[in-house]
């Protein structure tokens, strides 16, 4: 829950929302209008039983009063005036905070125009690298926002969504679902359910594809090169597209997905979620995760799922009242690029730059099959633990290139202790802690060995007779 100071911003915007005066509000919270006032300015906290009221009396989720939404946004905003044409203006930390809190919407609004001043942006220089003759494409939108949406989505809801949760434990009910013999059971509820066949073909027969199914047809064709963990995980989506059809609508059905392709990007993703809900049922899952100390491989072990598998399912385990240990997951390539991200805790990720080079994730890819284990202080106050593995993509034969991405999964120093690859580290003086940060521009390491860009956060300074390992770095701490 937010601190006081917070909170009186958003009981004054959201009585302005409802065009309630102060004197009518505090009527129906029956309080005098002067303490409202001092409410709304910060001067008294918002006792509990006023904040129950306000949710009954707008009908809001108390998540509405949560500062998850808005420490998120705040780290779009710093980074956004970041760029340096905003240098000129010298907004500071304080303008955003006091920004977020005080108007959101404004804030989400400078996130949207800037979001497709990139946008338009990387087109004009996409044009330019093109005008040599080939044929040029206008169509809209900035590379890659249909996947930002998707992941906003999964971010506002924390990973967990209990209508899927629930869908998916009822399947198990329903279909009589055995771990054992999930193939045979997924197969059967799609024939007897929804009339569908299911045939294991060959690569050839395949082509590029891993699955195909042909609604006319009902006819579900899965290439034999994938493993039993992942055909199961197809046979599942497969059930969601079709026994969950207006559920993945309603879902969808965002006014924040601004696209055709979001909106169906965002229908696959939770049918996904819907997936790994099958193959690892939440109460099962989370019991099994506590016993075993979130031992990723063991735990795929019991579930027959992949490494990746169990990392996705571990950071869906947000049910209120019985929930897991808070994670983040990080997945990028061997170039660096972010495939996959979502944060249960207070790590922020980059937006519109690159990854910090000093996280545990690129580590990964240098020692590939390994599992690597790390402490990072991201500031004076937060040290996060993290563990991270490469995970190989493509069966398809000799011939065939394989795919190699890296997957960093975290936590708060404070539940270190309730993984197992905590053990043997030293948890309580952090004499091998990393400092990192998020991207180079908002980084304060200001003697960064692998600096790439200057930082906000202190002037840009070029003296020709003295040079540090890197063009950024600055050669003493304690210079201003």
């Amino acid at each position: 829950m937010p601190s006081p100071q917070r909170l009186g911003a958003k009981v004054r915007a959201m009585r302005r929302r409802e065009g309630m005066t102060q004197s009518r509000l505090a009527e129906q919270l029956d309080i005098s209008p002067s303490y409202l006032n001092l409410i709304e300015h910060n001067k008294r906290p918002l006792p509990a039983t006023l904040l129950i009221r306000l949710a009954q009396l707008f009908d809001l989720d108390l998540q509405e009063f949560a500062a998850h939404d808005d420490m998120l946004l705040e780290s779009d905003l710093f980074e956004v005036f970041g760029d340096p044409m905003f240098e000129p203006l010298g907004v500071t930390n304080t303008d955003v905070q006091e920004l977020v809190a005080t108007h959101a919407n404004l804030g989400q609004s400078v996130l949207t125009l800037y979001e497709a001043y990139r946008g338009e942006r990387e087109k004009a220089s996409s044009l330019r690298e093109r005008m040599a003759g080939e044929a040029l494409d206008f169509s809209g939108g900035r590379p890659g926002m249909p996947s930002e949406e998707v992941s906003d989505l999964l971010q506002r809801n924390h990973n967990y969504f209990p209508e899927i949760e629930e869908a998916a434990e009822d399947l198990w009910r329903t279909a009589k679902l055995d771990l054992n013999s999930l193939s045979t059971g997924l197969q059967q509820e799609l024939a007897e359910r929804h009339g569908v066949r299911v045939r294991f073909e060959t690569a050839r027969e395949m082509g590029r594809a891993v699955r195909r199914y042909d609604p006319e047809a009902k006819l579900l064709r899965i290439s034999v090169v994938l493993p039993p963990r992942s055909r199961h995980f197809q046979l599942a989506h497969i059930v969601a597209i079709l026994s969950q059809a207006d559920l993945l609508e309603k879902m969808s059905d965002d006014a924040r997905l601004t696209t055709p392709e979001s909106r169906a990007l965002a229908k696959v993703a939770l049918a996904n979620y819907y997936a790994g809900a099958v193959l690892m049922p939440y109460e099962p899952f989370l019991e099994a995760a506590r016993e075993e100390r979130y031992d990723i491989e063991l735990l795929g072990h019991r579930f027959r799922v992949s490494y990746e598998q169990v990392c996705h399912r571990l950071t869906c385990l947000q049910r209120p009242g019985n929930s897991g240990v808070p994670l983040y997951l990080i997945r990028i390539d061997v170039a660096g690029n972010i495939s996959k991200k979502f944060s249960a805790n207070s790590m922020r990720f980059p937006r519109f730059a690159g990854l910090c080079p000093k996280w545990n994730v690129f580590q990964a890819l240098l020692r590939q099959g390994t599992i690597r284990v790390q402490l990072s202080r991201m500031s004076e106050t937060r040290v996060f633990f993290s563990v991270a593995r490469t995970v190989i993509r493509g069966q398809r034969g000799y011939h065939a290139t394989h795919t190699v991405h890296a997957i960093e999964l975290g936590c708060e120093l404070e539940h270190a202790k309730e993984l197992v690859y905590s053990d043997g580290i030293d948890l309580e003086h952090l004499d091998a802690v990393v400092p990192a940060g998020v991207t180079c521009r908002l980084c304060r390491l200001s003697t960064c060995e692998q600096r790439a860009l200057p930082s906000i956060y202190a002037p840009l300074k070029v003296d020709p007779n003295v040079r540090a390992e890197a063009f950024y770095t600055r050669v003493d701490e304690g210079e201003e």
